[in-house]
């Protein structure tokens, strides 16, 4: 447990003290947010704000999860599979971002491209899992478990790629991603810490600290984004940890944000193509609310307190299941 609070503490303290020379390099190289057209006219005011601040949001995230896993003397070929994910992540999105930025618009990669760039490096911890480790093609669920063999590596990628792209449609609003992500790392970290996955928890402990520390720069009014340089890394290493640290159905209950925000645009996607009618005003769903007369103070409130319980809702099944209780 005191391996946890250090690397929080340690993600937390070197994102807060990382940010400050890199939002200003932003500044001065006129590196902004370019706004969608269609999106709600509240977020005009967005323009121009600096983005990319998944760069330091990743540089605190491995710094502390490397320092306190050699503390913790756990610098593992698992801890070694997952900052590995994260890095190639972390380029897909900064590759994203940096065609628009350039393009000077709201375009990056293909859906096509960023989706087969995102299955590809999820290969990486599914074939290590299935290769490695001695239980890695089961899925449980308590004390219940099934051997999927090969159906179990498209689970894994399903997983992995879901959460990249979930975490990245999250992030629209200021805070909210980096908010609901504090609480949903913080079940990662405690689940793999009592089922004695400390590599995992450790790294998600880093990943909860580093997204307090940007807090401060993302809060309302944002002095800076995420970008698909942190979005999609942190989402695509939330499933990662899932997988390695055999919690895959839990996920459901950690990310119910994120999943949440994905079911929002596929139910929009499919209900416009069949019936040219749309559930939502606008999605993902926290633009639906915005379009409600919903501050963003208010929406990113009501997120973050649904991420913090159903989070804990989760460590308590994990709980609950160990136990024999489920």
């Amino acid at each position: 447990m005191i391996m946890i609070a250090v690397a929080f503490l340690l993600g937390m303290i070197l994102c807060l003290l990382f940010g400050v020379p890199y939002i200003e390099f932003l500044k001065k190289k006129m590196i902004g947010q370019y706004v969608k057209e269609l999106a709600p006219e509240t977020h005009a005011k967005k323009q121009g704000t600096p983005t990319t601040g998944g760069v330091f949001i990743i540089l605190a995230l491995i710094s502390a999860s490397v320092v306190t896993l050699m503390l913790a003397q756990r610098l593992t070929t698992d801890a070694f599979i997952i900052i590995m994910t994260l890095i190639f992540y972390t380029f897909a999105g900064f590759q994203d971002d940096y065609i628009k930025i350039k393009g000077k618009g709201n375009d990056g990669l293909t859906p096509r491209g960023k989706f087969l760039r995102q299955v590809a490096i999820a290969l990486l911890p599914t074939i290590y899992v299935m290769m490695v480790k001695p239980f890695g093609t089961y899925f449980s669920i308590g004390h219940w478990s099934v051997n999927l063999g090969w159906f179990y590596p498209l689970l894994s990628v399903f997983i992995i790629t879901g959460a990249s792209n979930a975490y990245n449609l999250t992030d629209g609003l200021d805070g909210l991603a980096a908010s609901t992500g504090v609480f949903s790392f913080m079940a990662c970290a405690l689940i793999a810490l009592f089922s004695g996955y400390s590599e995992v928890a450790i790294i998600s402990a880093a990943a909860a600290g580093a997204l307090t520390g940007f807090l401060k720069y993302n809060k309302p009014k944002a002095q800076v984004f995420m970008g698909d340089t942190g979005s999609l890394a942190i989402g695509g290493m939330m499933g990662t940890l899932a997988v390695l640290g055999k919690f895959e159905f839990l996920l459901i209950f950690i990310a119910i944000v994120f999943v949440c925000e994905t079911l929002s645009v596929i139910i929009q996607v499919t209900s416009y193509k069949l019936t040219k009618k749309r559930v939502f005003k606008m999605a993902p769903v926290h633009h639906h609310f915005e379009l409600c007369n919903w501050s963003e103070k208010k929406i990113v409130t009501v997120f973050a307190t649904v991420s913090l319980i159903f989070s804990a809702l989760a460590v308590v099944l994990f709980l609950m299941f160990s136990r024999g209780i489920l």
